[in-house]
């Protein structure tokens, strides 16, 4: 009637998208009724293997990896870790039951992409943190544009037409927005022809 250990062996399953991952989990579980455990099931120890790879497959099928491509996902199985645990103990203490094994705690030990795809993956998320970026370099850029044309007006420095202010915004746009260091062209005429 001590504390066991399960540490599950690492098994591929497609995840609620379809795609292949790896996960295992660990489970903690002791005898609580012997009756049960010695004439409800032929062996509980391989009962208990058994039961936590079959639960582990459902839970990986119910939640897609991660929400890159289901956005609507509030649960997932990368970053949901909680509420994953909490779900694979219920479900492990409902199938174990019925060999007198108590489920102390279950949670997940390993997960990842299968290693056919975890390349496509990691570029996947590669791009999607630089698309992030860009798009907070450009609301930044945006706003400095915005703030600069405003303090032109406002000290009166320069009066703008719009087509110099249009010129003035794609230059600024450039600088800012730009990966390599600009080279700046200083304009020793006038400003207007």
């Amino acid at each position: 009637m001590r504390a066991n250990n399960l540490n599950g062996q690492q098994i591929k399953v497609n995840d609620k998208l379809g795609n292949p991952i790896e996960i295992a989990a660990v489970v903690v579980w002791q005898v609580k009724d012997t009756a049960k455990a010695t004439f409800a099931v032929e062996n509980y120890m391989q009962y208990v293997a058994i039961q936590s790879e079959a639960a582990v497959r459902h839970l990986a099928n119910l939640f897609p990896y991660d929400n890159f491509e289901d956005e609507e996902a509030t649960i997932t199985l990368k970053d949901g870790a909680e509420k994953v645990s909490a779900l694979l103990e219920s479900e492990l203490a409902e199938r174990l039951e019925r060999a007198g094994i108590d489920v102390l705690e279950a949670r997940l030990s390993h997960l990842a992409y299968a290693p056919e795809i975890a390349g496509a993956m990691l570029q996947r998320q590669q791009a999607t943190a630089v698309v992030a970026a860009r798009k907070q370099i450009v609301e930044g850029a945006v706003g400095m544009v915005e703030m600069a044309l405003a303090r032109l007006s406002e000290k009166g420095i320069v009066e703008l037409d719009e087509e110099r202010k249009a010129a003035m915004v794609s230059n600024l746009l450039v600088v800012l927005c730009g990966e390599r260091n600009v080279s700046p062209v200083v304009n020793a005429g006038t400003l207007y022809p």
